[in-house]
């Protein structure tokens, strides 16, 4: 791999990117996994005094404006040529983050609804700008070669401390944990980015041609036209599709067990440190596998393995004990990684920033929406969690014969589409 590669001929300067993008994109998940989804849940509804059908209300402005920020920054970012520009890209991260980072701090003196959703429309506008400036940076940052293990060390290096740190959720410990870590990485990359010293001169060089060298620019699943043009299979495009079911389901479970104590006392939120270590180990693990799997497998067996085992989890039932919350552990962690790596290897340096800002943001944004508004309104209906969940096993039961029948079922010639 490339990474060992980079330790071996001692290329710090390439090894310095990859270090750069693993860790801020760790951050900024573990930031979206647990201030995002819980913080400001215990915000609205503790200080501001919001019911939980309020909060969910304002979400829903969050998911929809950060959904329409990414794309139109992402597209036009491709229009302009911006995609290619390494070092306009490293900027808009630095301000993403340093608006996120002063909006993180003031987030516990928030006492009105007024304050709470403009908090939200910011928020809404960083996260939409954050998401093809940071996945956009992949394509000058990480080879083709590692881009499964360096979305298997981000999605580990997220999932680990949000499981194991995971006792407490309100928003005071939140915001001064993310602070913590927020400051000094604003900082970094605000001298990255803007100071020209003679280290970081030569670094900033170094790195913006990096996606000009085959190694890192065009994407795995890419192949080139005859007029140059980046193109990935319909076939593939299909299953990448399917990826917006999986988040859909994923938040219409979780989401309903997040309303049951019981489960998160035995796990995500128990007492004793044991449960939550080893739900942050089965992370790590999974995240690993994935990685190899991805590295390893062509797309056909590689959706069937990931899809294959998130529906396994969801069929398997809930139980009372700490074996689903590990199961789950496993099924997240292998379709994150996926979610990772993805969108650069179906891209050119020319279109990563429009791909990754339609992808993340329908995959993920939009479907996590519209699963907390279905969620809302099954809990408001009178469904009972045990109704609720089996819908859920349903939809992942259907989910999974459409991916048997879209994996049997391959064109023998499969046409292309062009990318851009």
């Amino acid at each position: 791999m490339w990474l060992f590669h980079f330790l071996k001929t001692r290329n710090w300067t390439a090894l310095s990117g990859y270090l750069l993008f693993v860790g801020m994109m760790a951050v900024g998940y573990y930031y979206n996994l647990t201030f995002v989804q819980f913080g400001l849940l215990d915000l609205g509804t503790r200080l501001v005094g919001l019911t939980r059908e309020q909060v969910a209300v304002n979400m829903t402005y969050l998911a929809l404006t950060t959904t329409v920020v990414a794309i139109g920054v992402g597209w036009t970012m491709t229009r302009r040529g911006w995609s290619q520009r390494f070092l306009l890209k490293l900027r808009l991260a630095f301000a993403v983050v340093l608006v996120q980072t002063l909006l993180t701090a003031a987030a516990p003196f928030i006492r009105s609804e007024t304050l709470f959703l403009a908090w939200i429309l910011a928020a809404s506008v960083a996260l939409g700008v954050g998401v093809p400036a940071t996945f956009g940076l992949t394509v000058d940052l990480i080879p083709v070669g590692d881009r499964g293990l360096a979305a298997a060390l981000i999605t580990a290096g997220a999932y680990f401390p949000a499981a194991v740190f995971s006792g407490v959720w309100t928003i005071e410990t939140l915001s001064a944990q993310m602070v913590t870590v927020m400051i000094p990485g604003a900082a970094a990359l605000g001298v990255l980015a803007f100071l020209r010293l003679p280290l970081t001169t030569t670094l900033i060089r170094d790195l913006s041609a990096q996606h000009r060298r085959p190694a890192f620019g065009q994407g795995r699943f890419v192949r080139m036209g005859p007029e140059g043009e980046g193109r990935i299979s319909r076939y593939l495009l299909g299953l990448i599709t399917l990826m917006f079911a999986i988040y859909f389901i994923d938040s219409l479970g979780f989401l309903r067990l997040a309303d049951t104590p019981f489960f998160f006392e035995v796990a995500w939120q128990a007492p004793d440190l044991f449960p939550r270590v080893t739900i942050g180990v089965m992370h790590v693990i999974a995240a690993l596998i994935a990685g190899a799997l991805y590295t390893a497998m062509g797309e056909r067996l590689l959706f069937l393995w990931i899809f294959g085992v998130f529906a396994m989890v969801h069929l398997m039932g809930i139980g009372t004990s700490l074996g689903m919350p590990i199961l789950y552990a496993l099924a997240v962690s292998l379709y994150t990684v996926v979610n990772f790596a993805i969108w650069a290897d179906i891209s050119t340096p020319r279109t990563i920033t429009r791909n990754t800002a339609v992808g993340v943001a329908l995959s993920g944004w939009a479907a996590t929406f519209l699963s907390t508004a279905l969620s809302l309104q099954l809990a408001e209906m009178g469904v009972s969690l045990e109704a609720h969940l089996r819908l859920v096993d349903a939809l992942a039961m259907i989910f999974f014969l459409l991916v048997l029948a879209l994996l049997y079922f391959q064109p023998a010639g499969e046409r292309q589409v062009t990318e851009g």
